[in-house]
């Protein structure tokens, strides 16, 4: 890792301490072949753009940073089945139609679909779908109001949820924490349960998005079971035998293959 830039080193610096809590001066100036001086600038300027807080010998990442780097595994675990589904979801969704999209990491993909897309409204909590439209020149972004989750980019509570109330929908678009083998549907946090339901409730139809991991989990709160949503979209690796029990609760089930 020797004569790499400073910006190229910093970079590199950034996501070795997403390895670990964190990481010394010496460490570090052994890893890249440069002095502990040039290192301890790298610091500085990490800290300067609140990546990094230094502590005595090294640093470690800030909270935010954390975050990122937590929210950026989620994403990226199963990644290219979220992306197939998400790319399925994209076909359901016509040309001027108001979309609610969850803070789920498949609906964040569905959302890097909808670039070309033409006088959509996308309604959401997520922060992180927000980010990804707000330059879309065919997309109008409504960020609902509530209190950030701790832990992650999303807006949740009473005033997310009086926020929903507001509106009406063509299509929800809804990951989930868990699918019970009897079709119920898992969230982590019961405020998030409570959104969820609102939902499908001022969306004419709701999709959920969820991966063949999800199948056989289960979480804190039920939101509801497969009746209760119109359509399914998973990919190839969920068992047969059990999409078959779900085609029984009434939803439209696409599977699709990574």
């Amino acid at each position: 890792m020797k004569n790499l830039p400073s910006a190229a080193r910093q970079a590199q610096i950034r996501e070795r301490f997403a390895g670990g809590p964190g990481v010394s001066v010496s460490e570090l100036a052994r890893e890249f072949g440069v002095s502990e001086m040039t290192i301890r600038r790298d610091l500085a300027a990490l800290e300067g753009q609140s990546h990094i807080q230094r502590t005595h010998g090294g640093a470690m990442l800030t909270q935010r940073m954390m975050l990122e780097f937590d929210y950026r595994d989620r994403r990226e675990l199963h990644r290219k089945q979220k992306q197939a589904i998400a790319a399925a979801a994209r076909k359901l969704i016509q040309p001027g139609q108001r979309l609610i999209l969850d803070n789920g990491t498949t609906s964040l993909e569905l959302a890097a679909l909808l670039k070309d897309g033409q006088h959509l409204t996308v309604i959401t909590p997520s922060l992180a779908v927000a980010s990804e439209l707000q330059h879309t020149p065919g997309v109008e972004v409504i960020l609902l109001g509530g209190v950030i989750r701790r832990g992650s980019p999303d807006l949740t509570g009473p005033v997310t949820e009086n926020c929903l109330e507001l509106f009406a929908a063509d299509f929800a678009f809804q990951g989930a924490d868990g699918i019970g083998h009897d079709g119920a549907i898992y969230n982590t946090d019961l405020r998030l349960a409570r959104v969820d339901k609102i939902m499908r409730r001022v969306a004419n139809k709701s999709c959920l998005l969820a991966d063949h991991s999800k199948i056989g989990a289960t979480a804190l709160v039920r939101s509801g079971t497969l009746a209760d949503v119109d359509i399914f979209i998973t990919d190839t690796g969920a068992p047969a035998a059990t999409l078959k029990r779900f085609a029984i609760l009434g939803p439209q089930i696409i599977t699709v293959k990574p």
